[in-house]
């Protein structure tokens, strides 16, 4: 994900929320990166992910909301860093205004996309982890893994592959298996 300025050209909030609504961009430390358009993979196991999450929250009456991308995540002010996870959980309706959330969500997934992938794995990874995220996801359809991140018990890259049945660690009973979602992939 390239950055479209110099350092010293560093983005506020009010800078930010004048850009096209076009633009498909997250913000890291006032540096605007560009975002890579997903690919039919990328929109299933987003759709799939979505549904098996929201369909959960719903049948437990759970007060968690799932938003997906593009809705911004704002995780500082200053410097202005703002985030569109592919998937996130927000369980405090409070760090919600209408427009974003305004502080970390509790659960994360990123579906890597091929041309960055260190941007999930590395930068999402440290951002995430020092804004509070609870729980984050690194789905990547190229290798067929998922590599969960549990910060709230320090557990950090636990590794499965697409044929395994995880716990989303935030709640009590919920399992995503992978093998159904894997099944609805392109070749």
């Amino acid at each position: 994900m390239p950055a479209l300025q110099k350092r010293s050209d560093l983005i506020n909030l009010e800078q930010y929320e004048n850009l096209p609504e076009d633009f498909q961009i997250e913000v890291f430390d006032g540096i605007i990166y560009n975002m890579a358009s997903p690919s039919e993979d990328h929109q299933t196991i987003s759709m799939e992910l979505s549904t098996s999450i929201n369909n959960y929250i719903r049948s437990k009456k759970g007060s968690g909301k799932i938003f997906h991308a593009p809705f911004d995540v704002i995780l500082s002010n200053d410097p202005l860093t703002v985030v569109q996870p592919d998937i996130m959980v927000v369980c405090d309706k409070d760090k919600l205004d209408g427009k974003r959330c305004n502080g970390a969500p509790d659960f994360i997934i990123e579906i890597v996309s091929p041309e960055n992938p260190v941007d999930d794995y590395i930068r999402k990874l440290y951002y995430y982890q020092n804004a509070g995220v609870k729980e984050y996801w690194i789905v990547d359809p190229r290798r067929k893994t998922v590599t969960v991140n549990y910060f709230e018990k320090n557990l950090l890259n636990i590794q499965y592959s697409f044929d395994s049945i995880i716990k989303v660690n935030i709640y009590e009973d919920l399992y995503i298996d992978f093998s159904e979602i894997s099944s609805r992939l392109s070749d």
